[in-house]
């Protein structure tokens, strides 16, 4: 079974939180130690850390996450009714594609759990390990990246900057949208950022998102996957010095995208990486785990729509185009529809919804089309 392969937390962790108040996280987590093994029943979140590095051409390097843990476990949950475990560590197997085989039947089985997957560590790599989970599922893959660089990379293996090529290219291709959040343009080639046009992907840039947080809320909402590359994050607050950056989000910024994250009815799987767990920046890394289920716990279950009762319909006619919305009375937000077109090659194979914002609603009153009901539309049919 594939949960033989995980590492139990150190004592030295069980030791530390043991001394905490009972009021912190720690002390409402059940932990996978030297003696047990959490029940899996009802619960809602499991935490993992991958200690495999190669990806990143750090074979020599080797983390035990405790530092990470011991952060996390020492903050104050909110009034969160959510079933927390710590299910340990994946060690690096012999090979990489030792520990790809094992993060994927590992976040495969907590999905088939309902259980959401919270991987931590390792480069980003391992977020093809999470996306090839999904192949067994049956359902097509919406993959948000947080990230200053698309990981188009050209090297021959799979490393953690070309990722994204193996994703596009190997069979059984499920992926239906890739979007990254916080791109810098001088670290992608022009070639790459016209790749994303051509696709119909979805990018949106560093200064975008940071000068409105809230364009990158309807995004997440249709994820089913969400990564996070630390080195989207300035170096001064990821603590990240070997590889500096000295632009890219905040820490308040980074933590609302997490919240973003959390609070997606989608969201089923949800993975940080290519931080150093000896670094001070475990900090910023334990608030964001806590912001993401912070939003996990606020979730208001709203899609998909079970009823349409709690709906606001409204229709745009633009030119020939009937444009359809509604609009949720429990918490405000904003959803278009995407038609299935009967004479055509859909991927979706029926009518679905893809979110949005008001204001996407109030450029359709103006005749103009949302881009991201455009670029589904194209994918659909592609």
């Amino acid at each position: 079974m594939v949960f033989d392969f995980l590492q139990p937390v150190s004592v030295s962790v069980e030791q530390f939180i043991s001394k905490l108040s009972n009021q912190t996280l720690g002390k409402k987590v059940a932990l996978h130690t030297q003696t047990d093994f959490p029940v899996l029943e009802n619960v809602s979140l499991a935490i993992v850390t991958v200690n495999e590095y190669r990806g990143a051409n750090k074979e020599d390097e080797d983390f035990a996450f405790e530092e990470f843990r011991k952060q996390l476990y020492s903050l104050y949950p909110g009034n969160w009714n959510v079933s927390i475990v710590d299910l340990g560590s994946v060690e690096s197997g012999e090979s990489i594609e030792d520990t790809y085989f094992v993060v994927k039947k590992l976040v495969e089985e907590l999905l088939k759990k309902k259980i959401t997957p919270i991987i931590l560590g390792g480069s980003q790599d391992l977020t093809y390990a999470m996306y090839r989970a999904y192949d067994n599922l049956d359902q097509m893959v919406n993959l948000v990246s947080v990230d200053s660089k698309f990981d188009f990379g050209k090297e021959d293996s799979l490393v953690s900057n070309s990722f994204l090529s193996k994703i596009i290219v190997e069979e059984p291709n499920n992926l239906f949208n890739y979007a990254n959040i916080g791109f810098q343009t001088y670290y992608n080639s022009q070639e790459e950022i016209d790749l994303i046009e051509k696709l119909h992907f979805e990018a949106y840039r560093l200064g975008e998102v940071s000068n409105n947080i809230a364009v990158a809320e309807p995004v997440f909402r249709d994820a089913d996957l969400v990564s996070v590359d630390i080195n989207a994050v300035q170096s001064s607050y990821s603590g990240n010095n070997k590889e500096f950056s000295p632009n890219g989000f905040t820490g308040k910024e980074i933590c609302a995208l997490s919240r973003y994250a959390g609070i997606s009815d989608k969201v089923s799987s949800f993975g940080v990486f290519n931080f150093n767990p000896n670094s001070n920046g475990v900090a910023l890394i334990a608030q964001m785990i806590w912001y993401f289920i912070e939003g996990f716990s606020f979730r208001s279950n709203e899609y998909p729509f079970g009823t349409k009762e709690n709906y606001i319909k409204y229709i745009v006619l633009i030119e020939e185009e009937e444009l359809v919305f509604y609009k949720s009375n429990i918490t405000g937000r904003w959803w278009i529809e995407i038609p299935f077109l009967i004479n055509g090659n859909n991927k979706l194979k029926r009518n679905t919804l893809l979110s949005c914002m008001h204001e996407d609603y109030l450029a359709a009153c103006e005749q103009e089309i949302p881009e991201r009901w455009w670029k589904a539309q194209r994918r659909n049919i592609a």
